[in-house]
């Protein structure tokens, strides 16, 4: 499903507000919810409006589980680092619980940082195979996703949960979660904003389906829903 919004902020509200609406409910069934984020601008200003009032107050942040898509391997305190901005906008100003914040350690060589991350996923998600309430994807210019880039054999794989990513575009080493996993999630919702993603969603939608050309187009849910929220410069070049 796609919803187009008439501007960047008002995709950040729908998000934030699928946040809030989605925690309810896995919290209602489950007294937990589950959620994967990325960087970005546009998730950047959900989350500094899910830290306010009156959305921060409809969240249990006891039971909020917050985890990674994608990280840089750079320390935590480092400008280019998600988990830094995410604790910057959000983490640090609601009452959520450090043991329910699970970070990629991008510290750490990527091999080993994403053999850590796979055991926070199992231990947390036991035996089963993880299934996140909600997962918040990007959509870069080139059509990637989380550092899953064009051409990535990464996007090959089809059994490990996170890898490493030793070759990215901006020559830092990354680690990330796979499609395998990212396609278990109840809700994938992309937020997609600006007029420089308008030729990348286009081309997902309307090219052949080449996922090593367009990452994107890996994302398929196994038995979850996939919602596009977008705003009308990026949904410029695509049909009624």
């Amino acid at each position: 499903m796609i919803k187009v919004f008439q501007d960047a902020e008002a995709v950040s509200l729908a998000a934030a507000e699928l946040f809030v609406a989605r925690a309810a409910h896995a919290i209602a069934s489950t007294n937990r919810f589950g959620v994967a984020i990325s960087g970005g601008k546009t998730p950047r200003s959900a989350f500094e409006l899910l830290a306010r009032p009156p959305l921060s107050k409809r969240v249990d942040w006891a039971r909020v589980h917050i985890f990674w898509v994608d990280e840089r391997c750079v320390a935590p305190t480092d400008d280019r680092s998600n988990y830094r901005w995410a604790r910057e906008v959000l983490l640090d100003r609601v009452s959520i619980p450090p043991e329910n914040i699970h970070r990629i350690f991008g510290e750490q060589p990527p091999s080993v940082s994403a053999e850590a991350y796979q055991t926070t996923l199992e231990q947390f998600f036991g035996t089963r195979l993880p299934r996140f309430d909600l997962m918040l994807l990007g959509l870069g210019e080139d059509g990637h996703i989380a550092s899953l880039f064009p051409g990535a054999p990464a996007l090959l794989e089809s059994t490990r949960w996170v890898v490493e990513v030793v070759a990215s575009p901006d020559g830092l080493s990354r680690v990330t979660l796979t499609t395998a996993l990212i396609n278990q999630a109840c809700m994938i919702a992309f937020l997609v904003a600006g007029a420089t993603k308008a030729a990348a969603l286009r081309n997902v939608f309307v090219d052949s389906i080449d996922p090593l050309r367009l990452p994107a187009q890996a994302i398929r849910p196994q038995t979850g829903d996939l919602l596009w929220l977008v705003d009308r410069p990026a949904a410029a070049l695509l049909r009624e």
